[in-house]
């Protein structure tokens, strides 16, 4: 398994761990939300899609990651997108929604933020 250094204490750590064992540093910063299915889409339920936006303090360290969970709590399917095109698909799906009926997300607010 690929060691990494822990930014905070150097310890080696592998790649995979999510705190340093050595000074418990969290590795990997992340945010995460789940959606519920369309209610009238039946064949969709049980599932839920999560969405893990990864905090890295790199560019190749940032993306966000779409999972599919099913009815067992498990990921079916998952797929990472930089951080380019989640902006883009996030102005794909907002593109659906009229200005009085959009809120910004954290995300928006997030991105905003990082913008400055």
């Amino acid at each position: 398994m690929p060691l990494v250094a822990c930014r905070q204490c150097g310890g080696s750590v592998e790649e995979a761990f999510r705190f340093c064992p050595w000074c418990a540093e969290p590795l990997r910063s992340k945010l995460v939300e789940f959606f519920r299915p369309h209610p009238l889409v039946e064949s969709d339920a049980g599932r839920a899609l999560r969405v893990s936006r990864y905090l890295g303090p790199t560019a190749q360290e940032r993306h966000v990651r779409f999972s599919v969970w099913n009815e067992e709590g498990r990921a079916e399917a998952a797929v990472s997108l930089d951080e380019g095109e989640a902006l883009r698909l996030a102005r794909f799906v907002a593109g659906s929604i009229s200005d009085r009926e959009q809120r910004p997300t954290l995300v928006d607010k997030l991105l905003a933020a990082a913008r400055r």
